[in-house]
């Protein structure tokens, strides 16, 4: 049963390990430095469009109000 565990388990050690290990702490640090330039970027770029799309639907909310009193019963 040992014969048979032995090679996997030294293939694993010596090949799967270290490869797991780099990338686990790469991604690590990666995390822990923060949002880039372009992220950050980017990021604002979705909250402005978000809020531009919060007004939007308020303005059609109150054309539907107007037009439409009962629309938001038939939801």
């Amino acid at each position: 049963m040992e014969d048979f565990l032995f090679p996997p388990l030294i293939i694993f050690l010596v090949i799967v390990a270290p490869i797991w290990l780099v990338l686990h702490y790469r991604s690590k640090s990666q995390i822990s430095q923060g949002l880039t330039e372009e992220d950050f970027h980017r990021l604002t770029e979705l909250s402005e469009s978000a809020d531009k799309m919060a007004d939007r639907i308020k303005t059609l909310e109150a054309i539907l109000d107007v037009e439409t009193p009962d629309w938001r019963n038939k939801v």
